[in-house]
């Protein structure tokens, strides 16, 4: 487990040099609820206030947009967007990011706030999965900078003492 720092130290820069980049391979948005996820193209952050069209958007929410690794969708075999994710990541370990962590994705900069705890609906999407995803279900972050993301474009992670 990663300890969660304030100021960048040693240790927590190397960790954010290891996982520097990354790429988004899906975008999702939650329309209505209880209905599939929607996939998207694209779509446009909003500052302080997650992504346009998603029911989950609030302000001042540190739940704005959910960001899920596409690795653990491989690991324990389920498809993008069954457990609700905004975005699809690849190559970029989201669980290793200290909180407070800025990510850049196309115009837009998204600061991780906190870990996703799974909760009973992933148990909907296969029994036990709830259990298998403990601190591994994604972290969750805020719009700190309102911006257009598209699926395929780079995720950059920002120095952890840059403004958004």
């Amino acid at each position: 487990m990663v300890e969660l720092v304030k100021e960048p130290t040693e240790t927590s820069q190397a960790i954010l040099n290891q996982h520097a980049h990354g790429t988004v391979i899906s975008l999702q948005l939650c329309v209505k609820h209880q209905a599939p996820m929607q996939q998207v193209s694209s779509v446009r952050a909003v500052e302080n206030h997650g992504l346009e069209g998603d029911r989950h958007a609030m302000p001042d929410s540190s739940r704005q947009v959910l960001l899920l690794a596409q690795e653990t969708c491989v690991e324990y075999d389920f498809p993008i967007g069954a457990i609700r994710e905004n975005i699809t990541t690849r190559g970029i370990d989201l669980m290793a990011l200290p909180q407070g962590t800025v990510l850049e994705i196309g115009d837009s900069r998204l600061q991780i706030t906190k870990e996703c705890e799974p909760c009973a609906f992933v148990d909907g999407v296969r029994p036990g999965l709830r259990e298998e995803l403990q601190h591994k279900r994604g972290m969750l972050a805020r719009v700190v900078r309102g911006g257009v993301m598209r699926v395929g474009s780079e995720i950059r992670l920002m120095e952890q003492d840059s403004q958004p």
